[in-house]
């Protein structure tokens, strides 16, 4: 038969003040750590040094629900991030942006090495051990899919979407660790981002995680062409 608080109070008190004592101080730890798990500091990096080939112009200044599809990302991702870099391959300015101190604009440093590039240089100036990448053509990210993937990230590296083996790396979180992984998969003359596997511990977020939040998979929606706009202001519209 089990003893009762109770009864310890009763019959011994300075045990039960000492199991109470400690009882407290394993909670605020325990809830610490839950509260930290849940709210991971994230710096957010928007890779914005695309060509626009198959667009034929800067695609991330064309308007897109009464604002620029650059400013559509920032609006989805500014709430939860610490700070935001874009990362463009060539000097530029985007003067809508310039009096927002949260929003930083860094040169590649590897220009022409595509978005692993972009990623290495945006994790290197950021100033959060984890960061969410994303590229600047994606409107319809989804704030309660990220922050789910912010929430799970903890204890990883690489933390991306995997719907039928196809993999959202410019739609994930990366620690710094990543970043002498990174850099020797360049000095391998490697651009595929999926090389950095073998490196760092990673998290999938499978299809039944994403469906909760996101079911008809939008977030992972990006714009390369002049149909691909006009198709995402039909869904924004919901003609589609």
């Amino acid at each position: 038969m089990g003893i009762s608080f109770v009864t310890i109070e009763k019959k011994h008190p300075d045990l039960y003040f000492l199991l109470t004592f400690y009882g407290r101080i394993l909670y605020r730890g325990l809830s610490s750590r839950s509260k930290q798990a849940d709210n991971l500091e994230i710096s957010s990096i928007i890779l914005a040094g695309g060509k626009s080939v198959r667009f034929g112009h800067d695609k991330v200044l064309e308007r897109f629900d009464d604002t620029s599809l650059l400013e559509k990302v920032i609006s989805h991702i500014e709430p939860i991030s610490r700070e935001i870099i874009i990362v463009t391959a060539k000097e530029r300015t985007f003067a809508r942006l310039t009096n927002r101190p949260k929003i930083r604009l860094i040169n590649d440093i590897f220009p022409g090495q595509g978005s692993l590039g972009g990623i290495y240089t945006g994790l290197v100036k950021s100033e959060s051990f984890y960061n969410l990448v994303v590229a600047a053509d994606m409107p319809f990210l989804n704030e309660s899919l990220l922050r789910y993937m912010i929430k799970v990230a903890n204890g990883y590296d690489f933390v991306l979407p995997r719907v039928n083996k196809w993999y959202e790396p410019l739609h994930a979180i990366y620690s710094r660790n990543c970043i002498d992984p990174i850099n020797t998969i360049l000095e391998q003359n490697k651009k595929v981002i999926v090389e950095l596997f073998n490196y760092v511990k990673v998290r999938f977020i499978e299809a039944e995680e994403i469906d909760r939040f996101d079911p008809k998979h939008l977030s992972f929606f990006n714009i390369n062409t002049r149909e691909d706009l006009e198709r995402a202001k039909k869904i924004a519209e919901g003609a589609a």
